[in-house]
């Protein structure tokens, strides 16, 4: 998406970068991560879990930012994200 004005220091922010990572064995299908995940990086797998639930796939996982709310959501403690470090550039 791009805007047709940006903030004055948006290059001065730094954007985080996560890495999501699912238990799917504690998984029960709710989806509520898949539904409310900000930047839709989430879908439904096809196979099963050995509680027979599909639990959720990452489609995009460059796309995660980390906000964790997927953590925070899952009832069942089954996803979470840690964040990846920059790398330093010289």
């Amino acid at each position: 998406m791009e805007f047709w004005r940006v903030p004055f220091d948006a290059e001065a922010i730094n954007v985080s970068q996560g890495m999501v990572h699912i238990i799917e064995d504690r998984c029960k299908g709710c989806g509520y991560c898949i539904e409310f995940c900000p930047r839709n990086i989430l879908a439904f797998s096809a196979r099963f879990n050995k509680l027979g639930y599909h639990p959720p796939e990452i489609l995009r996982p460059e796309g995660c930012v980390n906000c964790r709310y997927c953590e925070i959501i899952c009832p069942e403690f089954a996803i979470y994200s840690v964040e990846i470090p920059k790398q330093q550039t010289d």
